[in-house]
């Protein structure tokens, strides 16, 4: 989605504009293409998802996951002055907060029944 947005903001944005700002450098390497990357300029890698063979540990993950993205909407709202920018960031802050939720709601219930089972 961020990845998107950026998209939309430089797809028209003449070289002029481009030339000496920070965004120069990934430009000379991908252009304006979409290149998944954090703010460090670091691409993304798959080591960036958490998987265990343990509920519990994976929705723990998925909800940490959540609140860093949460996070980061935060900090880009704070940095945007883009009234449309804004208002994305602010309905994808929303998302991930409901997501946290949904994921805390299964940790319980897979608590539940791990809880539940007996044992002989």
């Amino acid at each position: 989605m961020i990845g998107t947005i950026v998209w939309k903001l430089i797809k028209d944005a003449p070289i002029s504009k481009i030339k000496g700002t920070p965004f120069e450098a990934y430009y000379v390497s991908h252009g304006k293409a979409l290149y998944p990357a954090n703010a460090g300029g670091h691409p993304w890698t798959a080591s960036f998802i958490q998987s265990k063979d343990d509920p519990i540990a994976s929705l723990h993950e998925d909800m940490a996951a959540e609140q860093k993205a949460r996070a980061t909407y935060e900090y880009l709202i704070r940095v945007s002055d883009d009234p449309g920018v804004k208002d994305t960031l602010r309905f994808l802050r929303e998302r991930e907060v409901v997501h946290f939720q949904r994921f805390g709601e299964a940790l319980c219930i897979v608590q539940e029944a791990l809880d539940s089972k007996k044992y002989h």
